[in-house]
């Protein structure tokens, strides 16, 4: 059964301001949709409220993945269900190696908890989680040693960006969010970056692409994009709106709603 992420007349406030005006998103398994906008329309906005995050707080609205309204979960919760957030900005965690990290993901996402005693981990078992590790990285075009790495820790933007490609590549979420995942990239690490997503996608992943540029879609081809402005869904079409916006800029809907609102 494909699951679904519906998102209906979802409104949020940050510091008491209301960012999410009323949006409306349905996105598949197996299907690539990507979010334009100025900044300051929401984006980031609607990816961190997707997952929890504490400062973004839920004004109304629903959002129903896999018969549940997610937005009564915690973060863990909805990560277990099959959610994956990769974010703009990823932390550095010194003194926590990539391999480390991965698989206390793994086991926390997976089912596997800490024991009690604190001697170890159940779960995924060390020998069958190298195996994966070592798959996804060879399915990604990862050099072994990216592995024994510090989480972010000195990384450049690209590799903290793949990073987080590799995280998403071994949790096997239902429905992927990236926002900006194309932010502070070059060319060539952008490519890179496209390519691993590009790898992972398919039947059982859908995914949402937030960005501000088109050139990310150059790389990875979405089947919907939607143009966001003012905490809202405005317009939506396929993969030509986003060239339309790269032509057109943003300006129209700009005026459309500055119009609506006189």
């Amino acid at each position: 059964m494909t699951s679904t992420l519906t998102i209906k007349d979802l409104r949020v406030s940050v510091e008491d301001k209301l960012i999410l005006k009323g949006l409306n998103l349905e996105v598949k398994q197996g299907e690539i949709h990507a979010i334009m906008g100025p900044n300051g329309s929401g984006k980031s906005t609607l990816a961190y409220s997707l997952m929890g995050h504490p400062k973004y707080e839920v004004e109304g609205g629903e959002v129903w993945f896999k018969g549940q309204n997610i937005l009564e979960l915690t973060p863990d919760e909805r990560a277990r269900l099959g959610l994956f957030l990769a974010f703009q900005y990823p932390t550095a965690i010194p003194g926590v190696s990539m391999a480390n990290f991965l698989r206390t993901a793994v086991n926390a996402i997976k089912g596997g908890e800490a024991n009690g005693n604190g001697k170890g981990q159940t779960g995924v078992p060390v020998a069958e989680f190298r195996k994966m590790m070592i798959e996804k990285m060879e399915l990604l075009q990862m050099d072994k040693s990216f592995a024994r790495r510090y989480l972010n820790d000195g990384f450049s933007g690209g590799e903290k960006k793949r990073a987080e490609i590799l995280q998403m590549a071994m949790l096997e979420p239902e429905i992927a969010i990236l926002d900006e995942t194309d932010s502070g990239l070059d060319i060539d690490a952008l490519r890179i970056v496209s390519e691993g997503v590009n790898t992972l996608a398919g039947p059982h992943m859908g995914i949402l692409v937030i960005t501000h540029y088109q050139r990310i879609l150059n790389y990875i081809q979405p089947d919907f994009v939607h143009v966001m402005f003012n905490g809202q869904i405005v317009a939506s079409g396929g993969a030509e709106l986003a060239r339309q916006l790269e032509e057109e800029g943003y300006d129209r809907y700009v005026k459309e709603a500055a119009g609506a609102n006189g």
